[in-house]
């Protein structure tokens, strides 16, 4: 069984998706859960996780409509505006729908590096274990230290780090990223996904030698029990195949036991973010 704890769906139009630059052409169109299922069903992977792509109210009920649609959906990482003064009453309407698994926010994309330390960001972020939500973690390898003092304010509350922190493995750089993550490892509330490393690294120019010692810092620091797979398609496109990820991530694994690589391909999806 393999659970696909990372990845987006959107209806492409260039204005919301202005990240998406000519060097990432090729996903410049449509991806829509009847193209997720095709993809998914070629590749044995038995349910996903979906992750907005917008920071929107309209995202997150979209997101929530297509997980009441598709069995295969097994729960939403949505955004809603944590800082916002009507957060709490916002939170209980969105909190009701059992395909919420959690929140998210795109930290990597703040300016202001104290960003995550804000107050009334914070007051939110408190409010997320009284319903049972995950928050992810999205930054850069740079924001790490905030990231560590963010977690330290919330020793209740679950998070999932996305994208490994996003190292610069397009230069190879590693020691300041190595350094942080096994801090950030030792908080037992801090879960992990496997996923957004190739698009971390030269599209065209990547090779499993070079994501190879990244991956050995975050199987140590976090072990077989708070890592789990996502692939981050389509973005993962750009790069790699979904099955050429899928296929690397479990050669990289293959070395634990069977109930080992088992919590990293779905065991633990299913204990972080209450699947049923």
């Amino acid at each position: 069984m393999v659970i696909d704890t990372h990845h987006h769906f959107w209806k492409y139009n260039p204005e919301e998706y202005g990240w998406i630059n000519n060097e990432m052409s090729v996903i410049r169109r449509n991806f829509l859960p009847e193209d997720l299922k095709k993809v998914i069903d070629e590749n044995g992977v038995d349910g996903v996780i979906s992750v907005h792509a917008r920071q929107t109210i309209e995202e997150t009920k979209t997101l929530l409509k297509y997980a009441g649609e598709n069995e295969f959906m097994k729960g939403v990482v949505g955004w809603l505006p944590l800082a916002d003064k009507k957060f709490p009453e916002i939170l209980d309407e969105f909190a009701i729908n059992k395909s919420l698994k959690g929140l998210r926010h795109v930290v990597q994309g703040e300016p202001n590096p104290e960003f995550i330390l804000g107050k009334a960001f914070n007051n939110g972020i408190s409010s997320l274990k009284n319903y049972n939500l995950v928050f992810d973690i999205l930054i850069y390898e740079h924001q790490l230290p905030n990231a560590i003092r963010f977690v330290d304010l919330h020793p209740n509350q679950q998070f999932v780090l996305d994208h490994i922190a996003k190292p610069k493995i397009r230069i190879n750089e590693i020691e300041a990223w190595k350094r942080n993550i096994r801090e950030l490892a030792k908080r037992e509330n801090v879960v992990c996904k496997i996923s957004g490393m190739v698009t971390e690294a030269d599209y065209k120019c990547w090779t499993t030698e070079q994501l190879q010692p990244y991956f050995d810092v975050v199987l140590d620091a976090f072990g077989t029990n708070r890592l789990m797979f996502g692939s981050d398609w389509p973005v993962c496109l750009v790069a790699t195949q979904y099955g050429s990820w899928l296929e690397m991530v479990k050669n990289r694994i293959s070395k634990f036991s069977t109930e080992e690589q088992e919590k990293i391909l779905y065991k633990n999806a299913l204990k972080y973010y209450l699947l049923k």
